[in-house]
């Protein structure tokens, strides 16, 4: 990890920069499977998988056979921490319900809007390294609250053809309705485009490596809408003299396994802290199962001494981290500071990780710095809201004129004239 002490402001731009790939040949790759797929559905699909996943497949369908078996293979306790979880993420999604209120905005003039729901949507849950059956949740039960018709899931098997049994019980406890066994870009094609097996959706949803966040970019410019633009997971933690190193430093770590890719910003008014924790990271990194690919993510993270808390928030709303954690003793005041920020964990105790699983926010979050324009998963995410008028006679009254002389002075006549006749009308019925 590379250290900056007290570093002067032009230096913010190298401090807050994200790990940059050369893409292009990336994306010819995505966009030549997105064609096949596009063209030969199912059967292009299971060569992809053969190909990539080395999963040889009679059926791109996963059967309610599979789905049971499934069952039997969670344990106990586990099954109760994915219910646990589920319950409380549905709690927080429910009460982001939409409450339309019809608004007179002239007298006559009534609008208002109505939530619906996007009638199928596709969800898309990475299995590789590390598989995310805690995005299932996070996933398809804000789906389930709104109403989606359909839920479709993909996500890759194993070489045996199986997938992992904690990612289909968590399918089950939220709720989805169709699951499929396929991963990668071509699991991305096959619900942008649909195939003889995987339905069309409308929107796709899901995090995954940069080949599945090129496919989704992709196919979001023609064809289907995509939950945000993503990059590779990241963290910003920010801390006082106050602060619990271990607890810092298992912060850091946690972000730092998810891939080579993941970066960590450590931020910090303490010189004695930096100190600690960078000891601790080293201390606890040792421990790790992954450490080898943490080991990479240190080498584009970075610790760094700041002299005041004003300048530590700043620093962090320049970065936009997609999860922000604030280990200070003013954590509340601080709190009232964030501008840039995915999902936000407050307090010595209040650990990325909780937010991945089980507290109830959602942990699909913008990364890249989109978080300056862009917020994470929500129920909203799963809807639209469609806009109402009526007007009456009066409403033509007293916004009639108005529309007309806009509309004149826009040059586009056939507009005036669709008021005009209505106001004729009015007219003389007087």
């Amino acid at each position: 990890m590379k250290i900056y002490r007290y570093p002067e402001k032009n230096l913010w731009g190298e401090i807050t920069s994200r790990p940059r790939l050369d893409l292009t040949q990336l994306n010819e790759t995505v966009s030549t499977v997105l064609n096949d797929v596009r063209q030969r559905g199912d059967e292009a699909v299971k060569e992809y998988e053969l190909k990539f996943d080395k999963a040889t497949l009679a059926s791109l369908v996963v059967s309610e056979q599979e789905i049971q078996e499934a069952e039997q293979l969670v344990s106990a306790e586990l099954k109760a921490a994915i219910k646990l979880a589920h319950e409380n993420i549905y709690k927080f999604h429910a009460a982001q319900k939409f409450e339309g209120q019809k608004v007179e905005t002239q007298p006559g003039v009534s609008c208002w809007q109505k939530s619906v729901a996007i009638e199928r949507v596709g969800l898309y849950i990475p299995g590789g390294t590390a598989p995310l059956f805690s995005t299932v949740l996070m996933l398809a039960t804000p789906a389930k609250i709104a109403g989606c018709g359909e839920i479709v899931l993909c996500t890759p098997p194993n070489r045996e053809g199986k997938v992992n049994p904690a990612i289909l019980m968590a399918a089950r406890i939220a709720g989805v309705s169709k699951i499929f066994k396929a991963g990668g870009v071509q699991a991305i094609g096959a619900m942008a485009y649909g195939t003889e097996s995987v339905p069309k959706v409308y929107k796709i949803f899901g995090p995954g490596n940069q080949y599945v966040m090129a496919a989704k970019q992709q196919v979001s410019l023609d064809e289907v809408a995509i939950d945000m633009p993503a990059g590779p997971s990241e963290v910003c933690v920010l801390a006082d003299d106050t602060a619990n190193a271990e607890f810092v430093a298992a912060d850091l770590l946690s972000q730092a396994e998810h891939g080579i890719d993941s970066q960590v910003l450590f931020i910090t008014t303490s010189e004695q802290k930096l100190q600690e924790v960078q000891t601790e990271v080293e201390r606890q990194l040792a421990l790790l199962p992954r450490q080898e690919i943490a080991k990479k993510a240190l080498d584009n993270s970075r610790l760094v001494l700041v002299n005041s808390v004003d300048e530590m928030m700043e620093l962090s709303n320049v970065y936009a981290p997609e999860h922000l954690i604030i280990q200070t003793a003013d954590y509340e005041q601080l709190a009232e500071k964030v501008v840039n920020a995915g999902s936000v964990f407050l307090g010595q105790y209040a650990c990325e990780s909780a937010g991945d699983y089980a507290s109830g926010t959602n942990h699909t979050l913008p990364t890249h710095g989109y978080a300056t324009a862009y917020n994470g998963v929500n129920l909203d995410s799963y809807c639209r809201k469609i806009t109402f008028q009526h007007l009456t006679e009066e409403g033509i009254h007293h916004i009639g004129r108005a529309v007309e002389l806009m509309a004149e002075a826009e040059q586009l006549d056939a507009h005036k004239n669709a008021m005009s006749v209505r106001i004729a009308k009015v007219n003389s019925e007087k």
